[in-house]
């Protein structure tokens, strides 16, 4: 099965017309990707934040680009074989501007792409002061994305409940769906009513998305009340991010008071070298020594 079949698989209702909710972590390279697929998880999801954050030491206000995004997914691929959803954010600008990407993103490798419909300045959802760009512009990225598209799922995501209320949000994502989109994406219900309202709108006729960002707009965070509310993914995208980020000034104190590591609850090189597969590819190179 082809990672863009296995996602597909992972979203479609039971026989009893119901999803089953998959969690999915965010990663950012070859390692939070693989750490990901070890762990179990049917698929991984390329964080736009935690890019910005980790490549570039920035928050995630739109300033990675669309080539440093693509050569991301790349090296992704080469690693891992689970189904990979890549965080495309508004496309990198207007509705030939998201065909290119979607081209560029899908031969790289990914299994679907979130796109959004945030105007520019583009911030992370969980942020305030976000705007939406008009729905006829939307719906028209969203088609633009599915018709460069080759086999790739396109999930459409609208950020418009903290800017024009749910109501406007649904209406919008309604419009993305009848355009075609694969998924949709409600960003940030504001209470569990509003979260309701999504998914009564939706679940039945597609699947649904939710991001669980800790500290973000979400009103749950709870699988099982979302799994009971049909949605389909649930979205961890900061998770390893977050726990890296809460540690490392800890180990960091620790080796400038201590000038050692001994004692702290950390991995060795043996182990990282394990997770890594050294020496399986050590083994594969002297198939080709001669």
């Amino acid at each position: 099965m082809s990672h863009v079949a296995a996602l597909r698989a992972l979203v479609a209702p039971g026989a009893d017309g119901r999803r089953t909710l998959a969690s999915v972590p965010g990663c950012w390279d070859g390692l939070t990707a693989l750490l990901i697929e070890q762990a179990g998880f049917g698929a991984a999801f390329l964080t736009g934040g935690g890019l910005s954050m980790t490549k570039l030491g920035r928050p995630d206000l739109g300033l990675v680009t669309m080539s440093e995004l693509v050569d991301t997914v790349a090296v992704i691929r080469d690693r891992v074989a689970i189904p990979l959803i890549v965080d495309g954010d508004t496309g990198f600008g207007n509705a030939l501007n998201m065909a290119r990407t979607v081209r560029m993103v899908e031969r790289a490798g990914a299994s679907a792409i979130q796109i959004e419909d945030q105007g520019f300045p583009k911030r992370c959802g969980h942020m305030a002061g976000k705007t939406v760009v008009p729905l006829a512009e939307a719906v028209g990225k969203v088609k633009a994305a599915l018709d460069a598209r080759h086999d790739m799922l396109v999930i459409a995501r609208t950020d418009a409940v903290g800017v024009e209320g749910i109501t406007a949000a649904l209406d919008r994502a309604d419009g993305y769906r009848e355009a075609g989109a694969d998924l949709i994406f409600v960003e940030g219900p504001r209470t569990l009513a509003e979260t309701q309202a999504v998914a009564d709108r939706f679940a039945q006729r597609v699947p649904l998305v939710h991001n669980l960002v800790e500290g973000g707009a979400s009103a749950t965070d709870s699988g099982a009340e979302l799994a009971a509310m049909g949605f389909a993914l649930a979205l961890h995208p900061l998770l390893l991010l977050h726990g890296f980020v809460r540690h490392a000034p800890y180990w960091l104190a620790s080796v400038q008071a201590h000038r050692s590591t001994s004692g702290l609850d950390i991995a060795t090189l043996g182990d990282v070298n394990r997770i890594t597969g050294a020496d399986a590819l050590i083994a594969q190179g002297d198939l080709y020594a001669g």
